[in-house]
């Protein structure tokens, strides 16, 4: 028994000291790969924090670079300031030296006035002196004769006053009419001349013509009642007229009719088919010259019936201008002078694009383009001031901002610019006739050319009738006729010539 304990000892013994053996090493080799893996986190920090530090020291250098550039701006700014304002105080001591010089010569032509008039004075007296002793009429006595000439002259004048005025009232009134008439027949057409209310369309020979018409007549008038607009289908070979104050129909009845003739097949079904698809396709081109517009002038998006209004004046023309480029460049201008002005230029954008829409309202709404406008913009929640001011660049309504007049001014630099309108041929015509007839409509006037394109008129008077005072009246008077009842894009000079000739012949 005992042998055995000693060998379970021994045996316990040496398992103890091999434990101890295997654990040393095993201590030993975690140790030492917690020092390999301390050393390979060191490194990797080492890396990590040299690359932040690269990195903080390039974002410093770059922040750096940012602030001199910055910073020299900024003092680029400051002299460009200094100077302007050295500018501006040198012109205001130029304004000051010249206005000092004004009030030097204007201070010498009052004494000179003064010395002038105590010299009058002087040779009154004399002169009074002098009639007494020639006439021997007291001083009470010529003066109540000078007054007598007065008071038969103020009269006079009185009279001629009162007859200025009546018939100032009357032109005022006739003025007024004329306007409510012009209003009302604007909503119809801006020009319902025959070179804006129809368009040709060219057949290839007489015999479309037939077709066009059909049986009895079916055709033409399927197509005049599906389009809203009229053919005239005359002698002239190879053409018809498509007639129409409304410039969308017209020229969807032109489309409409170009498509039927080059498909063959005209009869009522496929007219009302063409139409109907063209009509469509001319919607959505609407839609996209609005949106085009407003994309030119970098507007927002607007409502459908603004954008709608936009396009549509894209076929409607004023003098053979395009209205839509017309109002862009409306838009564009005004934007110009409210920058420069210090007022917003969107608010001017947006009322130079919109200020002639209201022609493309039907004209079964009742008042002028503008006011019709400005009522389409209100109701579909525009600003205030873009309403008032397209409703007062005709001076319809009194202007609420400065916008409106601003927006007068755009419209009338976007429409006389030289080449902005044309006329035709017999739109030249009409204006030298008219112009003509005005003038020679007046009592007193022998002969009235209208000279320079319509620029100039020249009136000749009778002197017999005429004398100069009547003369430079009548050449106002005619003046404001042409003001009230043209409008034309250029100013119109009016010179009147009373003469008289004395001729005799020597035998």
């Amino acid at each position: 028994m005992l042998p055995a304990f000693v060998a379970f000892v021994v045996g316990l013994l040496v398992g103890i000291i091999l434990l101890v053996g295997f654990g040393s090493a095993w201590v030993k080799r975690a140790k030492d790969d917690a020092k390999r893996i301390r050393a390979i986190a060191e490194r990797e920090a080492e890396v990590e924090l040299n690359s932040a530090k690269a990195k903080t020291r390039a974002a410093l250098d770059q922040a750096q670079a940012e602030i001199e550039i910055e910073r020299k701006r900024q003092l680029a700014d400051f002299e460009q300031r200094e100077k302007d304002a050295t500018r501006k105080l040198e012109e205001a001591a130029q304004v000051e030296a010249d206005a000092e010089a004004r009030r030097g010569l204007l201070e010498s032509q009052e004494k000179e006035l003064s010395d002038a008039h105590h010299e009058a004075e002087k040779y009154q007296r004399l002169y009074k002196l002098k009639l007494h002793r020639l006439t021997g009429i007291s001083h009470e006595f010529a003066k109540k004769e000078l007054m007598a000439v007065a008071d038969q002259r103020i009269a006079s004048e009185i009279a001629n006053y009162r007859m200025e005025r009546l018939s100032q009232a009357e032109d005022e009134i006739d003025s007024q009419a004329k306007a409510m008439l012009l209003a009302a027949m604007q909503r119809i057409a801006t020009n319902p001349a025959h070179e804006t209310s129809a368009i040709n369309v060219r057949l290839k020979n007489d015999d479309e013509k037939g077709k066009i018409i059909g049986k009895e007549g079916r055709n033409i008038r399927s197509f005049e009642t599906a389009t809203g607009a009229t053919l005239l289908i005359d002698d002239t070979p190879g053409m018809v007229l498509v007639s129409s104050f409304d410039p969308v129909r017209r020229e969807v009845a032109r489309q409409a009719l170009i498509a039927l003739l080059k498909d063959g097949r005209i009869n009522p079904a496929t007219i009302e088919d063409t139409v109907a698809q063209i009509q469509s396709d001319m919607d959505a081109r609407i839609v996209e010259q609005g949106e085009t517009a407003l994309r030119r002038l970098s507007l927002p998006e607007m409502p459908r019936e603004v954008t709608d209004l936009v396009g549509r004046l894209h076929y409607r023309l004023s003098n053979n201008q395009n209205t839509l480029e017309h109002s862009v460049e409306v838009g564009f201008i005004a934007s110009l002078i409210a920058s420069e002005l210090g007022l917003d230029p969107d608010i001017a954008k947006r009322a130079g694009l919109f200020h002639d829409m209201g022609k493309c309202v039907s004209h079964e709404f009742e008042g002028s383009h503008a006011a019709i406008g400005a009522e389409v913009l209100r109701r579909n929640g525009e600003d205030m001031r873009v309403v008032n001011a397209v409703a007062a660049h005709h001076e319809e309504v009194p202007a609420e901002s400065m916008y409106a007049p601003l927006l007068m001014v755009a419209d009338a630099l976007s429409s006389t610019r030289p080449g902005a309108r044309s006329d035709s041929i017999d739109g030249y015509v009409r204006r030298i006739s008219a112009l003509e007839e005005l003038a020679s409509k007046h009592q007193g006037v022998k002969d009235a050319y209208a000279i320079q394109a319509g620029r100039e008129v020249r009136i000749i008077v009778s002197p017999e009738e005429v004398d100069d005072q009547e003369a430079r009246r009548l050449a106002r008077l005619i003046r404001n006729e042409i003001e009230e009842e043209f409008n034309f894009p250029n100013p119109v000079k009016i010179t009147v010539i009373r003469e008289t000739r004395f001729t005799e012949t020597a035998k």
